[in-house]
């Protein structure tokens, strides 16, 4: 399963939008129950997936989810 499948059933779970389609240019201005709140739900439940920690750098750096798969992929080959 990739990255993105993976994030996708996380934002489906978090956001409670079963038909959520993500694509790495999706932002959280397209969704509208992606808020703050959200945001940190999915970076802990990204972390916990994943066994990744998230550096405050890159949450800052989050505008995107490209940007979350891109830290993930990083994470995960170190």
């Amino acid at each position: 399963m990739s990255v993105l499948s993976i994030l996708q059933d996380i934002f489906r779970d978090i956001l409670d939008i079963e038909d959520l389609v993500l694509l790495r240019d999706t932002t959280s201005d397209s969704i509208e129950s992606w808020d703050s709140l959200a945001q940190i739900n999915i970076i802990a439940a990204c972390e916990n997936q994943f066994g990744i920690k998230f550096d405050l750098n890159d949450i800052i750096r989050l505008n995107k989810v490209g940007d979350i798969v891109d830290v993930i992929e990083r994470e995960k080959n170190k």
